[in-house]
């Protein structure tokens, strides 16, 4: 008889634990609480596959483990851009290049010139930059979407509306459920994260692109069809009402800062969520009484999913992680 997996929540995490059992054969069950998957933080991602860029702030553990995130998104999903990272700083903040990286690596140092050619719309903006070339970026919503149509190929079942186990018999669960795990995880915490999107015609980016400030570096990841999210601010509350006038200010001037351009953008979208995290802001798979619990994303959600899945999907499956 075929192993059955009930998988809880459908965030990157869910997901992703899902695909990668149902590419080893294994029966699954994807139980969530909203009325359809990737409804929760995940969705409000950036979708940075930066590992490198990460490194400025990330303990050298969530390098390591980003190691093949890259190609393992890209085998289960379209839409993998890999035209690297572009990190610029103001005049006024150029001091934060050679701090930024002083803590990363896989980079080239690139000037006016180089800039321009990486990004024409932004040519005589910047003096410096770095440029991480072995980055990449995706479409979080569309990558979620895409791993669904994956997991209903695959012959899983996805059920939505769904806050507790549904009815059946499973071998194994996996529980993915970010903060609403709290009940055992008791250690998690939440970190809110704010964002926006933009539409803006009049400026072409062709991947994300850091601008860095002492005070709030921001990022800002072009979609399709001249349309940009900013994001995103970290903060240690968790409070989850809208937007803030200041975090609000704050993107907003570092996009302009980026291009005047964008002083005519439309601002099609703004939100909040809450990202699960750990103390070490390290995400974590761990075992109890049977259950596999898959947590702490913070905000290495679609960076760390692959390592995460087949970790899960290792100790599902009997086999040594």
């Amino acid at each position: 008889m075929s192993l059955s997996v009930l998988v809880r929540g459908s965030g990157v995490a869910g997901l992703s634990v899902a695909a990668e059992l149902v590419s080893r054969g294994v029966e699954v069950t994807v139980a969530e609480a909203a009325s359809r998957p990737g409804s929760g933080a995940s969705r409000n991602a950036g979708g940075m596959l930066a590992p490198w860029c990460e490194a400025e702030s990330a303990p050298q553990e969530v390098v390591l483990r980003s190691a093949g995130a890259i190609d393992w998104w890209e085998r289960f999903v379209p839409g993998v851009i890999r035209r690297g990272t572009l990190v610029v700083a103001p005049p006024r903040d150029v001091r934060e290049l050679a701090s930024f990286g002083s803590r990363t690596s896989g980079f080239e140092e690139v000037g006016a010139q180089a800039i321009a050619e990486l990004e024409p719309d932004l040519a005589g903006r910047f003096a410096k930059g770095l440029f991480f070339g072995e980055e990449a970026h995706l479409d979080p919503r569309r990558s979620l979407a895409a791993l669904v149509s994956f997991l209903e190929r695959g012959g899983a079942r996805i059920v939505c509306d769904c806050p507790d186990v549904p009815p059946g018999v499973f071998g194994r669960i996996v529980d993915a459920r970010g903060l609403a795990a709290r009940g055992v995880l008791t250690s998690l915490r939440g970190v809110r994260g704010e964002m926006l999107v933009l539409r803006c015609p009049d400026v072409s980016l062709q991947r994300p692109v850091r601008l860095l400030h002492p005070r709030i570096p921001v990022y800002i990841v072009p979609r399709a069809d001249h349309v940009f999210m900013a994001g995103a601010t970290m903060i240690e509350s968790e409070h989850e009402g809208g937007i803030t006038l200041r975090s609000m200010s704050e993107l907003l001037g570092a996009v302009w800062t980026l291009h005047p351009a964008f002083s005519e953008a439309e601002i099609i979208e703004t939100g909040t969520c809450l990202r699960p995290s750990w103390s070490d802001n390290v995400p974590r798979v761990t075992e109890r009484d049977g259950v596999v619990y898959v947590n702490g994303m913070y905000r290495h959600g679609f960076l760390l999913a692959p390592d995460c899945a087949r970790r899960a999907a290792d100790l599902v499956c009997g086999e040594r992680s």
